[in-house]
């Protein structure tokens, strides 16, 4: 499922802009590539976030796979809930498996990822 009312990166990141809040978790693609999440790790409040770092993994059955942040800004929220839930990230990716909430980002950041079309088609081409 791909909403029409968030952003992506090729990375499968997701962002969802709520006032002056960018919400960031992972796609539901991403999810059900990964399978069963058994831990998530995420970075602490006020720490910085930059466009294309890692700032935390998520752990599968399968693998461990770093997150990076789509956009720079600063950390005002962590979910932590999926400190005792991992898995509201398999059943609620776009709600309650929300990773991270950002701050004084840049909006050109997020203009610049892409829109719910192509990111249908970057994972058609999967």
């Amino acid at each position: 499922m791909v909403r029409d009312d968030l952003k992506y990166t090729q990375t499968h990141e997701w962002v969802k802009i709520d006032g002056d809040t960018a919400i960031i978790g992972i796609t539901d693609y991403a999810q059900q590539e990964m399978g069963d999440i058994v831990y998530v790790e995420l970075p602490e409040v006020d720490d910085e976030a930059v466009k294309g770092e890692s700032f935390g993994s998520v752990e599968a059955v399968k693998a461990v796979e770093d997150i990076n942040s789509p956009i720079s800004g600063t950390i005002s929220e962590i979910n932590e809930a999926l400190e005792d839930e991992p898995e509201l990230v398999n059943k609620s990716a776009y709600d309650e498996g929300w990773l991270i909430k950002i701050k004084d980002f840049n909006d050109e950041e997020v203009n610049n990822l892409l829109d719910s079309e192509a990111y249908k088609k970057l994972i058609a081409e999967s």
